[in-house]
């Protein structure tokens, strides 16, 4: 970096000059100070051998090569020379030395090194703003599935984890104030390859100016916020932020959807859960007397859930006049017996241990559970590396705000159209999402459903676009088909098509496929690679529609054509 140049041109400027000062001085007097040659006659040396003696001797390297031997004079000047080229030798290493130790000029280098790695990157990358649990959850995601990231946070231990972690791709990171526009520009937002800004700092605040710096910086960039307070989220959606995520109100719609429809529930935990997730059974939370421990911004937000569903809901507060609970609050954490006693915790149905401390929320559903066995909880988990605890603790439902956000931005991500999907069944009724459920289960094994889309296009899917082209047709039912025979049709099922503004919920087989269609699949793993196999070669295709093999490869194409005069079609 040019900066980086002029940097150590500044600080070494006094140790340059000395330096050359001492050469130029030294080889002058080598070329002034007479000698005598081997037939006693007067001798000078000229520029070039005065300055070659005086390199090899100011680097302490020794004597050699000397035409002639030295007179007094020379050997002399010869000894001042040594001193004082040594010593101003010594006095510039030292000014590098204290210039390497300096933190400026190491974040001048490490920022510089930041920027090559960056426009190394020749795919498709996001660019994360907050290096936290989030963003380290996220980044292990989108690797997973193949995508590039940039990391950015303010504090460097968060980002030493990405040395730690066996990540297929690299991540370039960078330690500096993701507030700051030319950190931003370093970190390739104006950059063509960047498809969207993520800013998942713990500071509301902080994420607005993020959001708002990378929209003037690139208007086209998507750019996707995390957002936990209401006005806060109004202000960054009235300058076009792309997508808002707040996990507080993420929660409170799936625990709505548990009370209203535990079927529909269960299949978006199934459609969202990260890959390689087990399959989770429904769950059905009681209705009646609920107690609520913690009311922040979560416990707000569940709150109205729960009167929404018809329950009765008491409220534990250790500062009620801070988080503006009602009157009817009872004062204390719920880590004490006693407080839980008095909130009438033996007939209560369920509790909701909401703090910000997990600790607290750990102590919470200890004490419940002893005085009430039978209750439905929520617990509260803050910090990722709390998981070991809370899977232990026996919550029915751990709520992790870090995984709500990864799981819903990766799913806006990496399949935009799960969320429209889920968004269109959310009214369907209970024997629909049972079947659906029943046929996502028989496809795969005990893990979770893998989900991909998958867009009808020439790169995309070139045999099914050359295909098309050519005049023929092509259906869902046709590209489903086992080409290894060993099952039936692939383990797969077509959730979503999209063609314009049209939109399909579970697609029948026999529906023909078009041009920029976008199909969302779910099933096994191994169906995703045979599905793409058969999209992209011809020779797959033809025999899935037919069931018979057909001639492939470049020679056999050329033959066909030029013998009958006609392309090969599939």
């Amino acid at each position: 970096m040019p900066h980086t140049f002029f940097l150590v041109l500044r600080r070494l400027r006094r140790p340059l000059i000395i330096l050359i000062s001492v050469y130029a001085v030294s080889t002058l007097g080598l070329t002034l100070i007479p000698g005598i040659d081997g037939e006693g006659q007067p001798w000078k040396m000229d520029f070039f051998h005065a300055f070659y003696f005086v390199s090899f001797m100011g680097s302490t390297i020794g004597f050699g090569e000397i035409p002639y031997p030295f007179t007094d004079g020379q050997r002399l000047w010869t000894l001042a020379s040594i001193y004082t080229t040594v010593t101003a030798w010594l006095y510039a290493i030292g000014s590098m030395i204290s210039l390497l130790q300096q933190p400026a000029f190491q974040t001048a280098l490490t920022r510089g090194s930041f920027v090559r790695e960056v426009r190394r990157v020749r795919q498709p990358f996001y660019l994360i703003c907050g290096f936290g649990d989030t963003g380290q959850a996220l980044v292990e995601a989108l690797n997973d599935y193949g995508h590039r990231c940039v990391a950015l946070d303010i504090d460097q231990n968060r980002l030493n984890i990405l040395e730690l972690q066996n990540l297929p791709n690299s991540v370039p990171s960078l330690c500096a104030d993701t507030q700051n526009p030319e950190v931003l520009i370093d970190a390739g937002v104006n950059n063509k390859r960047c498809n969207g800004l993520i800013a998942l700092t713990n500071d509301d605040s902080v994420n607005l100016k993020i959001a708002i710096t990378g929209k003037l910086l690139n208007q086209n960039l998507s750019i996707t916020c995390r957002v936990e307070d209401d006005d806060m989220a109004a202000n960054m959606d009235s300058f076009g932020t792309d997508h808002l995520v707040n996990p507080y109100k993420l929660f409170s719609d799936q625990l709505s959807q548990a009370f209203d429809s535990p079927s529909i529930h269960l299949l978006s935990r199934w459609l969202t859960a990260a890959p390689g997730a087990a399959l989770s059974d429904p769950l059905f939370p009681p209705k009646g007397h609920w107690l609520l421990c913690g009311y922040g911004r979560f416990g707000k937000a569940l709150e109205q859930v729960l009167l929404q569903a018809g329950n009765q809901v008491t409220i534990i507060e250790a500062d009620p006049e801070l988080t503006k609970a009602p009157e009817s609050t009872i004062v204390g954490r719920g880590t004490e017996a006693s407080t839980l006693e008095a909130a009438a915790i033996r007939s209560a149905v369920g509790l909701i241990a909401g703090t910000d401390h997990d600790a607290n929320n750990l102590s919470i559903i200890m004490t419940a559970k002893m005085l009430n066995p039978d209750l439905f909880i929520i617990g509260r988990q803050n910090q990722s590396t709390h998981k070991p605890l809370f899977s232990t603790v026996g919550a029915d439902i751990i709520a992790n705000p870090t995984q709500i956000i990864a799981h819903e931005i990766l799913s806006r991500v990496v399949t935009p159209l799960t969320s429209e999907f889920l968004r269109r069944v959310r009214n369907r009724d209970h024997i629909w999402a049972s079947r659906l459920i029943s046929r996502i289960a028989g496809v795969v094994s005990d893990e979770v459903p893998h989900i991909w889309q998958v867009r009808i296009n020439r790169l995309d899917t070139p045999a099914v676009r050359a295909l098309l082209r050519s005049g023929g047709t092509v259906t869902l039912r046709e590209i489903l088909e086992d080409t290894t025979h060993l099952y039936p049709t692939l383990r797969c099922l077509p959730l979503l098509l999209k063609r314009g503004d049209e939109w399909m919920v579970l697609p029948e087989l026999t529906t023909a496929l078009q041009p920029h269609d976008r199909v969302l699949f779910c099933g096994h793993p191994s169906a995703r690679h045979q599905l793409q196999n058969t999209l992209d070669h011809d020779s797959l295709l033809h025999l899935a529609r037919t069931g018979k093999s057909a001639p492939d490869g470049a020679l056999w194409r050329w033959m066909v054509e030029h013998f009958t005069g006609r392309k090969q079609q599939s």
